[in-house]
């Protein structure tokens, strides 16, 4: 259940087109402002799966499109994927490669994420406030924290980086109690890109993306 938590928190930093009953997605987000950016991504994002939550529990996959439409306009998905690949691998893998290495791994985030989301259950989440923010600051940290009632509460740290073009903010990593998401998924995929190399890797990811949301076995996660 810790893990669930922690990357719980990760969703936040990440955050439904009509479906049926299902509401329409939420306005957008102002993306000037860091801080802002991620409490108020949280708060429409938690708003829809309390709102919605029976509906998600009788057909999960649902979920894909809450990520898809309230999490993935703030993520910086190809930076996030660049920095997983590794400079190695990025200046090795050819243009084609680096967009499919995109794609893939956006379609594995989705996956990856309404997996998680499955998985709330009303934890409380309190973004840092507002911090002073210099004009040639590109990359900031934003503390946000997860509290269970039976749990000890998570910290979690949230990277997002400044668009010099748009001057909009996004997310694009996590650290959590120390670890940080992009590091993991570097050293998770390092043996199999070094050994098979990177179109095998894509074809893992597309293959790990297609796996139905469904909720894990309550004992497996209080273990993890």
């Amino acid at each position: 259940m810790k893990k669930i938590l922690i990357a719980l928190g990760s969703v936040v930093c990440l955050m439904v087109s009509s479906l049926g009953s299902l509401a329409q997605a939420s306005e957008p987000v102002d993306q000037s402002n860091p801080y802002q950016l991620i409490e108020q991504v949280a708060d429409n994002t938690f708003s829809r799966l309390r709102k919605d939550r029976t509906l998600f529990r009788a057909d999960p996959d649902l979920l894909r499109d809450v990520v898809k439409d309230e999490l993935l306009p703030y993520i910086h998905t190809r930076y996030a994927a660049s920095l997983v690949l590794g400079a190695q691998y990025y200046r090795k893998a050819t243009p084609a490669q680096r967009d499919a290495f995109t794609e893939a791994f956006t379609e594995y985030m989705i996956a990856s994420y309404a997996q998680i989301l499955l998985e709330y259950d009303d934890q409380d989440v309190e973004v840092q406030k507002d911090q002073p923010i210099a004009p040639d600051d590109k990359i900031v940290k934003v503390r946000v924290d997860i509290t269970d009632s039976s749990r000890p509460p998570i910290r979690l740290d949230f990277s997002l980086r400044k668009n010099t073009r748009t001057g909009n903010w996004q997310a694009y990593d996590v650290t959590a109690e120390g670890v940080s998401m992009i590091q993991s998924k570097q050293s998770e995929w390092k043996a199999p890109l070094r050994r098979d190399g990177i179109d095998s890797v894509i074809e893992q990811l597309k293959t790990l993306a297609d796996r139905p949301i469904r909720r894990e076995d309550k004992q497996k996660q209080d273990a993890s």
